[in-house]
């Protein structure tokens, strides 16, 4: 079984990735709805979170955890590996593929205050955007746009325009989404980017390394059920209709509230 965790509903765009390479695993996805974001909390707070919500993946047979939360992986994973015998794969800026790829040197990241805080982002934006210019932006107030089942319309552009208009200004041809929330913008940003930037969206390139550990620690369901569990500890009206925007068939019974 393959457990998925993010501060909320974002990680299922993560889940969506994932599902898609492989649709007869079993997933067991936990928004953790009632204490998001995880950006403004101290990293003390996010690890204590991810270990309880990991211990109850674990609990539940999780043979590879999935940090489908880029803050959490901030401040968590390093913890959540040195502590717990399962595999975790964490959330990577995508910031190689936007250096490598831009033709102007300048690249856009939109992600929380605590990813460009982390140790991660930091080692990464070292490693590989040293010929490159970064043009960080905080999109504060977007995750909750989306938690709360808001992704298009007059309220989301407006509050991405504060954040995009800047880096288009700045001349970035590249956006990396450093937010698992933030793919459910695409849209309402390209919208407002009439084709001025790339999105770069590191999901997939998440999934597939996921993928890559499953299949060399021969981690397959034995069922081939492909079972799909998705818990909130809030609510799941949100989450709901993102599962079902992805895969309309998903019924009521595979959706459930829980105390984590």
């Amino acid at each position: 079984m393959i457990g998925i965790f993010d501060s909320g509903v974002g990680g299922i765009s993560v889940w969506k990735e994932l599902y898609g390479l492989m649709p007869n695993q079993d997933f067991v996805y936990v928004a953790d709805s009632a204490h998001c974001p995880y950006g403004r909390k101290r990293a003390d707070e996010i690890v204590e979170r991810a270990k309880k919500i990991s211990e109850f993946l674990i609990n539940k047979n999780a043979d590879i955890i999935v940090v489908a939360c880029n803050t959490a992986t901030a401040a968590a994973i390093k913890y959540l590996r040195s502590h717990f015998s399962v595999p975790f794969v964490g959330m990577e800026p995508a910031i190689k593929p936007a250096a490598i790829e831009s033709e102007s040197g300048i690249v856009g990241v939109l992600a929380t205050a605590g990813t460009f805080k982390g140790e991660l982002y930091l080692n990464t934006l070292t490693k590989f955007a040293a010929n490159v210019k970064v043009i960080e932006q905080t999109g504060d107030g977007l995750v909750e746009l989306v938690e709360n089942g808001k992704t298009y319309g007059h309220e989301v552009e407006l509050l991405l325009q504060k954040y995009i208009n800047p880096v288009i200004d700045a001349g970035a041809d590249k956006l990396v989404l450093g937010c698992t929330h933030y793919p459910f913008l695409i849209d309402a940003i390209n919208k407002i980017a009439n084709d001025a930037l790339t999105v770069i969206n590191p999901a997939p390139a998440v999934a597939l390394q996921a993928q890559k550990i499953i299949d060399e620690n021969k981690i397959k369901s034995s069922k081939n059920s492909g079972t799909n569990i998705f818990i909130s500890t809030a609510n799941t009206a949100t989450m709901k209709m993102l599962v079902r925007n992805i895969k309309p068939d998903m019924e009521e019974q595979n959706f459930a509230v829980m105390n984590i």
